[in-house]
Parts: structure tokens; C-alpha cells; sequence
């Protein structure tokens, strides 16, 4: 075991849990979050696989649990809202489109700074504006703070990471997959119940209705595009935009277009994927999102965050020199998040038929996935590899 002290930027998921791991391995964290407390936006995100094991070992697994959406599971609908596929959230084995554990995304950065926040220094409103690494420490200037000097940075902030950016802005590889999606919170109806539902309204477009635990609904607009750059427009222009898309479809969308307008937590992003040669140079390291971010369309990102703050913090553990640290744990976390971005072929295209035509064979296919005898054959279209990776100990 080595004493470090490591600045941590981003308080979502990813550096709270980092900063579990190394209080539990003898080191201090600090995090630093632009935002002036836990954030409350965000939609339901899942654990499943080593992230949930991750869960388990922190202790918050039956806290997380009672912050559960409880979705029942997913239904495929048409225009008059008749369902034309179902996976319950018990479906391949609680692994499906569905998990049997998912929590809003707010609610899981809650627990986590919770559990932290009584060891773990925690500056809220500020960023990190510039990195110098002396070989010896990392000196670094806050945008309101005093400058401070660390042993270690980790960057935690997310995708889009603007302290990635600092030190490896020259080499990170940000993919678009074709997608856009928008998302917000709504009124709750009766009509929501406790089934997320799914529709594809053509020409690429898709529509989602998810009850929470709070009493309202989690709603999201998503439409293939090629990267323009919708994602930088001022909020107006693209809730301007989404009417334009999506005025004179069917279902519920009219509803959710009327919401959006008043919706406090809208939220438009075009779907990425992270790709870096390397996590680490010098006493820096990425992590989470910040580092292989693999899209909400893997159904693996927390999962992904919470294993590798695990690894991460284990091998700076078990190792005197960070640079070696840094090594094993990309050594030993790569083939995983290799695995979790490989989506599969098609996709996101296959879930988002441009015609009529196309709406139709995607309900036949997804009527014939609910079905056990061909469910199997389609498990890599409908399964994240959420139990590919075994965690190591390091002596827990």
C-alpha cells in the first residue's frame, strides 16, 4: 500500500467511486465538480455484471435498491400504443434491454457522494483550468480556487472531459455513432404505468416514455444524423429543432413536444464513444466516461465507471511507481472496454428504421427475440457483455 494524495475531477460516478476505492486503500482524494452540488439531471441508468459486484463490495448494493426505478420491464409500441414486442426486467437472466436494477442517474451520484463526501474533500463550482506535471507532483490552477499541488489527477468529468482535454487533447478519438437524442423529465400520466416504452416513428426517428421513482416520467427524443454539431446550438434552437422533427408523428409525441418546453432538466446530445491510445501519461489518468466512454447504446456505462475506479485505485494500491499502476490497470481493464464498445452490427441504424417497412421488420424481429426458443440466437443484439470481466481482489 502507497499514501497519495490524487485530485479527482468530476463528482458523477466514476470519481466518487474512485474516491471509495482509495480511502479503502489508504489514499486521500479530492474531487473537483464545476457544478456547484450533486448534480440532478440525468436519466435511468443500469449495473449490471462486475459493476454491480463493484456495487455490492462498496455496501450500497441494498441502497441502491431502494432507489430503484422499478421498471417492469420494456415495451415496443406502435402508433396506437398496442405493443408489438415485451422483455419483462427478469428477461436473459435480468440482463436484458431492461436490468432488474436500474436507478436514475442523479440518485446514484447522490448515494455515492453521500458515502464519500465524510472522508473526501469535495470542491463544488470550480474546474481545473490548467495541469502542470513536474515529474514529482501535478501543480494545478483552479478557475476561483488556489493553486495546489497533488501527487496524482484523475480525469472523471465525463465524455466530454474538459480536463482529458488539458493533457490529452491531441490524442483522444471522439466517434460519433449517428445518433441524437434529447432528453427531459415530464408530468407523469396514467397511461405511463410501470413499463418503459419504445417507438419508432420513422425516417430514423425514436421516442421513449420511462417511469421513475419520483413520480414523473423520463422522456427522450433520438433521430439519426450525421455530426453537425446539433449539440451546440442554444437550448431554443434545438427544442426548435426536435418540433421541427418530430411535429405531425403519432403516439405520445405530441405530449412529450408540449413538455419539453417546460422542462427544467432538457438535455441534447449526439451520441459518442470515447477512444484513447492511452489513459495515463505521467502522473495523469482518465477514467469512467473521460476515458472509453462506450454510449448509452452499450447499456454498459456505469458498469464501466465503477469497474475501472475499482482498478484503478487497486493497482495504485499495489503499486509504489503510478506509472506502473497506470500500465497494469490499463493492461488489465482494456480487453473489457474493448468488448463493451463493440456494439452490435447495425446499430444504432437497426433500432431506428428509416420507413414504414423497416418499423415493421424490427417489431417482427423483436416479437421473435421475446420469444425463448429464438431468444437465444439474438442474445449479442440485446445483451450488454456485462459479465465478461472478473474483478480482481486486491487483498478486500
Amino acid at each position: 500500500m502507497t499514501h497519495r494524495n490524487v485530485l479527482i475531477a468530476g463528482a458523477g460516478i466514476a470519481g466518487p467511486a474512485l474516491a471509495h476505492w482509495l480511502k479503502r486503500h489508504g489514499m486521500q482524494a479530492t474531487l473537483v465538480e464545476r457544478a456547484p452540488a450533486p448534480r440532478e439531471g440525468g436519466q435511468t441508468v443500469d449495473l449490471r455484471g462486475a459493476g454491480r459486484d463493484v456495487a455490492r463490495m462498496m455496501g450500497l448494493e441494498h441502497t441502491l435498491r431502494a432507489h430503484a426505478t422499478r421498471e417492469e420491464g420494456i415495451r415496443f409500441v406502435d402508433a396506437a400504443n398496442r405493443t408489438r414486442a415485451a422483455f419483462p426486467s427478469g428477461a436473459f437472466g435480468g440482463q436484458g434491454p431492461i436490468a432488474d436494477l436500474e436507478i436514475l442517474r442523479a440518485d446514484l451520484s447522490r448515494i455515492l457522494y453521500e458515502a464519500t463526501h465524510p472522508y473526501t474533500e469535495y470542491l463544488f463550482g470550480d474546474e481545473i483550468t490548467q495541469l502542470s506535471d513536474t515529474g514529482k507532483r501535478v501543480d494545478v490552477t483552479f478557475r476561483d480556487g488556489p493553486d495546489r499541488a497533488f501527487d496524482l489527477v484523475v480525469a472523471a468529468d465525463g465524455a466530454r472531459s474538459r480536463t482529458r482535454d488539458l493533457v490529452f487533447g491531441d490524442t483522444t478519438d471522439i466517434r460519433p455513432v449517428g445518433l441524437t437524442t434529447a432528453y427531459f423529465t415530464i408530468p407523469r400520466e396514467p397511461s405511463d404505468g410501470a413499463w418503459a416504452r419504445w417507438h419508432n416513428a420513422t425516417h430514423g426517428r425514436t421516442a421513449t416514455l420511462r417511469p421513475d421513482n419520483r413520480g414523473t416520467t423520463r422522456a427522450s427524443l433520438s433521430y439519426l444524423s450525421p455530426p453537425r454539431g446539433d449539440e451546440r446550438l442554444a437550448p431554443d434552437a434545438q427544442k426548435q429543432l426536435l418540433r421541427r422533427l418530430f411535429t405531425g408523428t403519432g403516439w405520445e409525441i405530441p405530449r412529450i413536444l408540449t413538455a419539453m418546453d417546460t422542462a427544467d432538466d432538457f438535455f441534447l446530445d449526439s451520441v459518442i464513444q470515447v477512444r484513447m491510445p492511452s489513459w495515463s501519461r505521467g502522473r495523469v489518468a482518465v477514467v469512467g466516461d473521460a476515458a472509453y466512454c462506450a454510449s448509452p447504446l452499450s447499456g454498459m456505462g456505469t458498469s464501466l465507471a465503477l469497474t475501472g475506479a475499482y482498478v484503478l485505485a487497486g493497482e495504485l494500491a499495489h503499486h509504489a511507481h503510478h506509472g506502473n499502476a497506470f500500465a497494469r490497470y490499463e493492461h488489465i481493464l482494456r480487453p473489457y472496454i474493448t468488448r463493451a464498445q463493440h456494439l452490435p452490427p447495425g446499430v444504432p441504424r437497426i433500432a431506428s428504421p428509416r420507413t414504414r417497412a423497416g418499423v415493421h421488420a424490427l417489431d417482427a424481429v423483436l416479437y421473435a427475440a421475446s420469444r425463448p426458443r429464438i431468444a437465444k440466437a439474438l442474445n449479442r443484439f440485446l445483451v450488454p457483455p456485462a459479465d465478461t470481466f472478473t474483478l480482481p481482489p486486491y487483498g478486500l
